[in-house]
């Protein structure tokens, strides 16, 4: 790809687009930058820029679009937006960071990409590369930019990119390749960005782009609509199941984890030892297992590691315990799918904090299980009135200003052997930065709260 003295449009001024700027300009380009937040509010964005570029902050202008050689789109930019439109109409090209990466990178790639359990999905298979002593690094959606891998990739390697891949990154890959694919799941989400489910899905799918039958794509067999990708793909079909034993893939049978590929059928280890809790991260550990057996880690490196890893940041987050009540910080958990996770995941009785910016979600799906397992529903953020429709006659609810005080109401009603679920089922941005600062805000309240 050619970048050195070409006009390159950098559209937000996130986390990606800072790094896609960075790596643009050390490899010669004319940068713009263009983001609906102003100079004022992007301070600290432009304070990490590290050369001279074109800012057009406060909102776009079509111009700037249309002046482009080349425009490269934050996972946060909807490709719907009209100046985008009008680019592709004169056939300038637009790339995800992630696309604008891929031809810099020297070694495999494993794609992981799903509804919900990528993010933990993700750092398992970076935790397994880094036991077996391989040369990995974790990218992508989980935190880094993949581009920020990209300036300094070694130019030959055995280097391995395990990259989580939202939705949003993947709409706009062209000749980005995995040579392993991982879909865990798909179910309803971000339907305030997307025409329809189906729309959302086809964006997922887009992760077994350009494979070859010297790739693997990894699907869930317990999820139908993963399943249902199988068919038609060019590259080799894994599958994984937690519910039914298989012919061949990764599945679980008489409460321990086999793995049958080709001629090989190996038993991985017993459900019971693995660290993590609950059904929907026993499908994580399989999707994991896939990608390390495909790699050829050794087993019991991976067995060991599944012993020994206790779950990512914001996830079903055990915070602390407090005269007998335990409290969870389940921030992560962004739709409705990912909540019935959490709250499924949990035996105690639960009081539940939820509410954020809608995407779209349907509450009523949660009804039975709320009603039998909540002994009160707390809101808060914009949500609140939608969720209270949906939920309100299942369990008492009560409504909260803030994360504060939802907290202390939860301290005000939990008796020991409650648990304090923060389950958002919501994104974030109404009232946080994103789900990593409504964690962390969570996480300081309950510290700050009296008691032993």
């Amino acid at each position: 790809m050619r970048i050195k003295n070409r006009k390159v449009l950098v559209v937000g001024l996130a986390k990606s687009g800072v790094a896609a700027a960075n790596f643009l300009l050390k490899k010669g380009a004319h940068v713009t930058i263009t983001d609906l937040k102003s100079c004022q509010e992007l301070q600290k964005e432009i304070g990490q820029l590290e050369g001279k570029v074109r800012l057009a902050l406060g909102g776009h202008t079509e111009a700037d679009f249309l002046n482009a050689d080349l425009i490269v789109i934050s996972p946060g930019v909807p490709t719907r937006l009209s100046e985008l439109k009008h680019a592709v109409a004169r056939g300038i090209p637009i790339l995800s960071e992630v696309e604008l990466a891929y031809p810099f990178l020297d070694g495999k790639i494993i794609g992981i990409t799903g509804s919900n359990g990528k993010t933990t999905t993700t750092a398992l298979i970076g935790e397994i590369f880094k036991n077996a002593g391989r040369d990995a690094v974790v990218a992508g959606n989980i935190g880094t930019p993949l581009i920020q891998f990209a300036e300094a990739a070694p130019a030959v390697s055995d280097r391995v990119y395990v990259v989580e891949l939202s939705s949003f990154q993947l709409e706009n890959v062209r000749k980005f390749k995995c040579d392993i694919a991982l879909l865990l799941n798909v179910t309803p989400d971000h339907l305030d960005r997307y025409v329809s489910f189906e729309d959302y899905a086809l964006a997922k799918e887009r992760i077994f782009m350009n494979q070859t039958r010297r790739d693997y794509a990894v699907l869930n067999v317990d999820n139908s609509l993963s399943l249902s990708m199988a068919e038609g793909r060019k590259s080799q079909v894994v599958l994984f199941s937690r519910r039914q034993r298989l012919s061949e893939g990764i599945y679980v049978d008489d409460r321990s984890i086999y793995i049958r590929w080709k001629d090989q059928h190996h038993h991985l280890m017993p459900v019971k030892d693995i660290r993590l809790q609950g059904g929907h991260n026993l499908e994580n550990v399989l999707a994991a297992t896939a990608a390390g057996f495909l790699s050829g880690v050794e087993l019991g490196v991976m067995a060991e590691t599944f012993r020994k890893f206790a779950g990512v940041e914001h996830r079903l987050e055990f915070t602390r315990r407090v005269d007998g009540v335990d409290y969870y910080n389940d921030s992560k958990g962004t739709n409705v799918d990912s909540a019935t996770q959490g709250i499924q995941a949990l035996d105690q009785r639960l009081i539940l904090i939820m509410g954020g910016k809608d995407k779209g979600g349907d509450f009523t799906v949660l009804r039975s299980l709320v009603g039998k397992k909540a002994k009160l529903l707390i809101l808060i953020g914009a949500a609140t009135e939608k969720i209270f429709a949906a939920l309100g006659q299942e369990v008492e609810t009560v409504r909260a200003k803030d994360m504060k005080e939802a907290v202390e109401l939860a301290r005000s009603r939990a008796v020991p052997g409650d648990a304090v679920l923060l389950e958002p089922g919501c994104a974030s941005f109404d009232m946080f930065q994103n789900y990593e600062h409504r964690g962390r805000v969570f996480k300081e309240i309950v510290h700050a709260l009296p008691g032993e």
